[in-house]
C-alpha cells in the first residue's frame, strides 16, 4: 500500500490562505521597510497624491496604502 504524497513542489501549488491581511501581520506594527517607503513615494508621485506618502507609516499601513495607490495608478495589476 502506497501513501499518497502531497505535491512535491509546494511552491507550484501555493496555499490560498498563505497571504495574511496586513492587519494580522506579526510585524505589521513595525516601521515600514526601505523598499516600501521608496515604492510608496514613487506611487504617491505618480498618482498625483504626495500626501499619500507618510514616512511614519507602519509596515501594515504602508502595504494597504500601496494597494490603494496601485489601484489608482494601474500599477501592480
Amino acid at each position: 500500500m502506497t501513501a499518497t504524497m502531497p505535491n512535491e513542489h509546494p511552491k507550484s501549488d501555493p496555499v490560498p490562505n498563505a497571504e495574511k491581511d496586513p492587519e494580522n501581520w506579526a510585524t505589521g506594527d513595525e516601521r515600514m521597510t526601505g523598499a516600501q517607503a521608496s515604492y510608496l513615494k514613487t506611487l504617491s508621485e505618480e498618482a498625483g497624491d504626495p500626501e499619500a506618502y507618510d514616512p511614519e507609516l507602519t509596515k501594515a499601513e504602508a502595504s494597504q496604502r500601496i494597494d490603494q495607490l496601485q489601484a489608482k495608478t494601474g500599477r501592480g495589476q
